[in-house]
């Protein structure tokens, strides 16, 4: 479920929905339900962000897990469609392999996990949930791992070296 944002202050992000779950809340008169919806939005040139809303209905779950995902975006480090380096993302039980992979191959990963890298705009790249399969964790594990990602660039200029030096 891809959607267009027709926010132009969004500046076109797409949004896609990765689970909405029931809870429900026992009390003397029974239960009461609620449902919490995970969402990922992103610019597919590098920028995706995550969110989780909490509400009575399914609608406005989504609304308010848009908009803390809109809050949350970070921009990923990309080498074409692919990313720079082998990584890996650890969050709680949740563990996400990410391995570059070369024009053409595709994306490889698990349904949460590919979510993610979709709205990020990662075309080929091969990714693997090595632990928990949760979606809450995959979702934050995958970002965690994102978050990590470097250029030979962005490492060079760390290290204080003329870019192109850095893998002689």
């Amino acid at each position: 479920m891809i959607q267009k944002s027709n926010n132009p202050a969004a500046g076109d992000l797409l949004e896609k929905l990765v689970v909405v779950n029931r809870v429900s809340k026992t009390v003397k008169g029974g239960r009461i339900a609620r449902f919490a919806a995970l969402m990922v939005v992103g610019d597919g040139n590098g920028r995706v962000g995550y969110g989780l809303g909490k509400a009575a209905e399914v609608p406005e779950a989504i609304r308010k897990g848009i908009e803390d995902a809109k809050k949350n975006m970070i921009t990923v480090s990309l080498k074409g469609t692919t990313i720079p380096h082998e990584v890996i993302g650890e969050y709680g039980a949740g563990k996400v392999l990410l391995k570059p992979a070369s024009e053409g191959t595709g994306l490889i990963a698990g349904g949460t996990a590919r979510k993610v890298l979709e709205m990020a705009g990662i075309r080929n790249v091969r990714a693997k949930c090595l632990r928990s399969n949760n979606p809450v964790n995959v979702v934050k594990a995958t970002f965690e791992g994102l978050k990590t990602l470097r250029t030979e660039e962005e490492v060079a200029k760390t290290r204080g070296l003329e870019p192109g030096t850095l893998l002689k």
